[in-house]
Formats: C-alpha cells, sequence, structure tokens
C-alpha cells in the first residue's frame, strides 16, 4: 500500500516523526494503528451503551439531579 501527502502534511509528518525520534513511517505505522484501536474500542464502547438503552438501564436527566441534590444537601 502507498500513502501519499500533501507537501504541509508530510512536513509536519516529518517534523513530528524527528521530535518524536522515529522515522516518519514508523510513526505514520504507529498512528494509523493506534487510530485504529481506538476506532474499534469506541465502537463497542457506543454498542454497549446503545445495548443499555435498549434494556432501558439507564439513568433519566432528572434522576441525575435529584441524586446531585441529594449529595450536597448541607
Amino acid at each position: 500500500m502507498e500513502v501519499h501527502f500533501n507537501a504541509e502534511l508530510q512536513a509536519k509528518l516529518d517534523r513530528v516523526a524527528a521530535e518524536n525520534h522515529s522515522d516518519t513511517a514508523a510513526y505514520v505505522l504507529q498512528l494509523v494503528e493506534h487510530y485504529v484501536d481506538h476506532d474499534a474500542w469506541f465502537r463497542r464502547k457506543v454498542t454497549a451503551g446503545l445495548d443499555e438503552l435498549d434494556r432501558g438501564d439507564f439513568v433519566t436527566h432528572e434522576q441525575v439531579a435529584e441524586l446531585l441534590r441529594e449529595q450536597f444537601r448541607t
């Protein structure tokens, strides 16, 4: 696979890679791997949240407000 960047982005990548004592290709590979891992994590969390909503396992805005009032009552 080949990926081409415009000159401005290539310069940014080169600069940041050098600041991290890495060559640009290794730095880009690390960024892509991190992004893909984060995207998979995010999708799992969203799916879990939607599943909780479907089960009715949530707290309403009003319930949160009441819990906060109770917690901070003096």
